[in-house]
């Protein structure tokens, strides 16, 4: 019997950009899906259309060609049903930390009384550690601290799914490592549906449950599907300890270093395989690992070597 985790939530159906002016898309036949509270992080170099994926997928730009379906209905311009959290905190700086949280909500609920916004602010400015600071503006907070505002906002409408555009690129290591953990435990608290964007191949090992690799622009295309078969309750100080980390992390370094340039300019294959590097170690540790059926997932356990020479074939 399938979970609610299993319930597939959005699927992506050959998405193409092509800006104007433009010879060539700058991605297209982009394919993949998100199931029902999966964590993604999608990975790839600057100007393989990361970030505009991401704002199709929130309604904030319209795509050349294909579909975005969320929750079984075509995505058409921007809802409260998705969260968006930018780099850029985007606060209103004469508003308090409480009165931007709560903006966000009333509008959501415009119904909602004054003691119904007040308990939802409050619960979320404490999930993410402000509740010292929710009467202060954002000129008195830090940057990370003005950071956990926006992921505060845009959890507190409670979305379907939530859309993080690098939100933690500019913070310092230990501030960002906070953040990390702070959004883990929110996200298994909530059973939140996450598609975020990082350049960061650590980051994207400890909060997902699937990282989507993109090829080179222009013509980029989500080239492979991999999935982060370590531990959920993953900790970012003991992670590197855990069997199948390295495998996995030289499995996305080998493809940002080499095999997205072999896959650019419309080389990747249209439909991703799905790749799963750390399944092998784990196994050699005597540690279980959780089956997927193949006609689900397209699984794909070639050396890495072979498994491009399959995807320039399948191109």
């Amino acid at each position: 019997m399938s979970t609610e985790r299993d319930q597939l939530f959005l699927q992506v159906q050959s998405l193409a950009k092509t800006f104007p002016g433009a010879s060539e898309p700058v991605f297209d036949e982009v394919n993949f899906d998100i199931a029902r509270g999966e964590f993604a992080c999608i990975i790839g170099h600057s100007g393989c259309g990361k970030t505009t994926i991401l704002n199709v997928l929130a309604g904030l730009e319209q795509a050349s060609a294909g579909t975005v379906i969320m929750d079984q209905r075509e995505v058409f311009g921007p809802s409260l049903e998705r969260g968006v959290v930018f780099q850029s905190h985007a606060l209103m700086p004469w508003l308090t930390v409480r009165q931007n949280v709560a903006f966000a909500v009333k509008s959501r609920w415009p119904q909602w009384s004054s003691a119904q916004v007040k308990q939802q602010v409050e619960r979320y400015v404490g999930m993410v550690g402000l509740t010292h600071a929710v009467d202060m503006k954002p000129s008195q907070l830090s940057g990370g601290m003005k950071q956990r505002v926006g992921i505060a906002r845009a959890f507190a409408i409670e979305p379907k799914m939530l859309l993080l555009d690098e939100p933690f690129g500019a913070l310092d290591a230990l501030t960002r490592g906070t953040i990390q953990e702070e959004l883990l435990k929110i996200c298994s608290a909530t059973h939140q549906t996450v598609f975020m964007i990082t350049h960061d191949v650590d980051e994207a090992i400890l909060l997902a449950d699937k990282i989507l690799l993109m090829s080179n622009g222009p013509v980029a295309r989500v080239a492979e599907v991999v999935r982060n078969t370590l531990p959920r309750d993953r900790q970012r100080a003991s992670l590197h300890h855990t069997p199948g980390f390295y495998e996995l992390r030289n499995h996305l370094v080998d493809f940002l270093v080499s095999r997205s340039k072999e896959l650019s300019g419309g080389r990747a294959p249209a439909h991703p395989p799905q790749v799963r590097p750390a399944d092998a170690a784990r196994r050699a540790a005597g540690l279980d690992v959780e089956e997927v059926e193949p006609a689900n997932d397209n699984l794909v356990r070639a050396q890495p070597a072979a498994r491009l020479a399959t995807l320039k074939r399948s191109a």
